[in-house]
């Protein structure tokens, strides 16, 4: 007869104790450096003088103590290991009523590696499986690399399972719900698959799992592995043409789904993803590991494809861009912050938080597309020496524009410099509410700021004393929001940057001509776009300009990466020395109904020619993001858990011709398993649909309900309501 009776890992209230309830309640998961209980139960009295316990923990197929894939320990502890033992475990016998009857403390290192494990016991020569769980990182735990120290924001950055995306452009900031659903069923399962096919594990498996102890090395691997490029990655991006096979990537709402889809598909990539699609997923991926993480919207993002620090964009006599080069910049582009420590960098911790990981296939980082992790207190000191990826994210928040005229005969003069435009409002959500939380200041100093300048010098050259750039007049105008409310952040810990204590700005050249766009109405879905090009000269000004305005209008993806004309006119105005002059501009909804499904934003640009000088050229831009149509999303009220609930959502057609191909599709972590498609009826003009539904929460606390819309005109109309379950035992 066996030595061991029973054992009871109490998966709840160490689960509970852990912070993974959420995650299981019938299989023990923990944090790594915090301790749990179990009780063993033996058939015969405990000797611990003649018969210690002896554990062993292992990961992975090939473990071992060197590497820290296998620990050896006991009670009392006086097992004989390695000299070389990295992430020993411990356990601790607790004061026990019946020396049959033991109660114990495990605590699996600080540093262990995460994933699943098995525990065996021995006793009197005989060992036996004491159970299986998961580790995971511990933003509570003081020695784990990820500790976040402010419990608002491990609350935030671990637990919640819903956020906000930022879209849209600098002057349209649009936030998008998302259900990030970390917590969902499988999801260990899911990630731990996506850390087993990535194709460092498949070369070495046992150095891979000895890895998995340090989160800068696992984050890297999550970078890779959220996008298919050059792997079983778990999502296939599109920007362009068809979407046949997948869905669009603005179909999306939450993370599961995607990760789910990606689980019972055999590891096929799912179609399709964009930049936040990518982002999102991350966030779920990581928060669900235990890494602090946070998805960030950079507007007026640049691409900077030839890695020197400018973005050069080439724009023809009409004024549509021509694409002779590579570089580009995206209306926004989305990635993830993690927080972690950086002790490969510098072991004083300067580098030490939030890093960039960008898991979007933009470019090969060491041969693989990921990104990252990019410390941002590096971004911002312009620190482009340091690993990961640095440069490539200090250009995207901070690299120079310059514009071209290609002319007629293939020459080409600067019409614009602009040291301003790029890295614009970069966003994420605040810590425990639902507002919108600017951090630009954390990646970049004040905007023409001598702190700025003098670090993008310092980026490219890595040369205080020299000027990488040449600070020209800037020929362009335009409304873009800046970020002048920031405050300005001293330079800190580095010994390679001196700047002047106060801010100087750079004094701009006064151009002869101001250009600037105005709304007259909020562009919405459905309606005609309508607004003014408003020119102005200086006021000291005493002669009149005759001017060659060409206007054109296009419709573009987020990313620039198609367009379509849509409108050219050519006009001859008199500008009066002294006066204003304002010239309307239509974009009627007909005109552009039919790019809906394909380009999300409408660019209005303007060559302007001064007649009696033609080298003075200027141009102007103005992306124009639409807004979509309002849709309600209400919940009856006090749902309970396990018990059934019903939702609405009300929708009325804001166009004169009938919505032919209509659906709803609702979804929700904790409220429903799974996405639930409902085929509507076709929306006559300006008529209303109200559709009502039902759904049993299967979690309790706060949970959101995402709504999605979509039709033979409009793409996916979003729309959420957050849902307040109370537990079976509430009343």
């Amino acid at each position: 007869m066996s030595v061991f009776d029973k054992v009871d890992f109490y998966c709840v209230k160490n689960n509970s104790a852990h912070r993974t309830i959420e995650i299981s309640r019938d299989k023990l998961t923990v944090r790594r450096g915090q301790s749990f209980n179990v009780t063993l139960n033996l058939r015969q009295a405990f000797d611990p003088l003649n018969d210690p316990l002896k554990f062993t923990a292992i990961t992975g197929n090939y473990p071992s103590e060197d590497i820290g894939t296998m620990s050896l320990f006991g009670v009392p502890d006086n097992e004989r290991r390695s000299t070389n033992a990295k992430a020993v475990w411990k356990a601790e016998l607790q004061e026990s009523y019946s020396l049959q009857i033991l109660n114990l403390t495990i605590t699996p290192p600080a540093d262990a590696p995460i994933g699943e494990y098995i525990v065996m016991v021995g006793y009197k020569n005989e060992e036996t499986l004491l159970g299986e769980l998961v580790v995971l990182y511990n933003p509570w735990c003081s020695d784990d690399w990820v500790f976040l120290p402010n419990e608002d924001e491990r609350q935030e950055y671990v637990m919640n399972e819903s956020g906000i995306l930022y879209k849209g452009s600098g002057n349209y900031i649009m936030p998008s719900h998302w259900d990030f659903g970390q917590f969902e069923d499988r999801m260990v399962e899911i990630c731990m698959n996506l850390l087993d096919l990535n194709p460092k594990h498949l070369k070495d498996p046992s150095d891979d799992v000895s890895a998995r102890c340090n989160p800068i090395y696992v984050s890297r691997v999550v970078s890779a592995m959220i996008n298919s490029a050059d792997d079983h990655g778990v999502l296939q991006g599109r920007w362009s043409g068809s979407f046949a096979g997948g869905v669009l990537p603005s179909h999306w709402t939450g993370s599961y789904a995607i990760l789910r889809q990606w689980l019972l598909n055999f590891f096929r990539p799912v179609k399709y993803g964009q930049c936040w699609v990518f982002a999102a997923v991350m966030c779920s991926v990581m928060r669900l590991l235990g890494i602090p993480c946070r998805v960030v919207t950079n507007f007026q993002s640049a691409h900077d494809r030839n890695q020197n620090l400018t973005i050069d964009v080439y724009h023809a006599d009409y004024g549509v861009r021509e694409r002779p080069t590579r570089d580009s910049v995206w209306n926004y582009h989305v990635w993830v912050e993690a927080w972690m420590r950086r002790p490969d960098l510098a072991e004083d911790g300067r580098y030490d938080g939030w890093q960039v990981l960008d898991p979007t296939p933009q470019e090969r980082s060491d041969g693989v597309y990921c990104c990252g992790p990019a410390p941002v207190k590096a971004i911002l000191k312009g620190e482009t020496h340091l690993k990961y990826d640095v440069p490539f994210v200090f250009a995207e928040v901070n690299a120079d524009c310059v514009d071209w005229l290609v002319k007629a005969d293939g020459s080409k003069i600067t019409i614009w410099t602009d040291t301003q435009r790029v890295g614009q409002n970069i966003s994420t959500k605040g810590v425990g509410t639902n507002d919108r939380m600017i951090i630009t200041k954390n990646y970049k100093y004040k905007e023409g700021s001598s702190e700025e300048r003098a670090v993008f010098s310092y980026a490219c050259t890595r040369d205080c004393s020299s000027d990488c750039f040449e600070v020209k007049p800037m020929m362009m105008m335009n409304n873009n929001e800046r970020t002048g409310n920031e405050e300005r952040t001293p330079i800190s810990g580095s010994a390679e940057i001196t700047v002047n204590e106060e801010s100087t700005c750079i004094a701009p050249v006064v151009p002869p001509l101001t250009i600037q766009f105005e709304e007259v109405s909020i562009p919405t879905v459905g309606a005609d776009v309508s607004m003014n090009l408003l020119l102005q000269s200086p006021p000291e000004t005493t002669d009149d300009k005759t001017l060659s305005i060409t206007i054109s209008i296009q419709s573009i993806t987020y990313n620039c990466e198609s367009s379509m004309s849509m409108k050219q006119e050519v006009k001859e105005e008199k500008l009066l020395a002294g006066k204003d002059l304002s010239i309307p501009i239509l974009i009627p909804f007909k005109d552009y109904r039919k790019h809906l499904l394909d380009c999300d934003t409408i660019k209005v640009s303007a060559v302007i020619a001064d007649k009696q000088n033609p080298e003075e050229i200027y141009y102007a831009e103005q992306d124009i993001v639409l807004q979509d149509p309002p849709m309600s999303v209400t919940v009856s009220d006090h749902p309970k858990q396990d018990t059934e609930s019903s939702a609405q959502v009300i929708f009325k057609n804001p166009i004169d011709e009938t919505l032919t191909g209509c659906s709803l599709t609702v979804s929700g972590s904790g409220l429903f398993k799974e996405e639930v498609k409902y085929k509507t009826p076709d929306m006559k003009p300006n008529t209303q649909i109200v559709v009502t539904f039902f759904f049993n929460p299967y979690k309790s606390g706060k949970k959101t309900l995402m709504v999605n819309f979509g039709c033979s005109i409009f793409r996916d109309i979003t729309g959420s309501c957050t849902v307040d379950v109370k537990p079976p035992q509430a009343a």
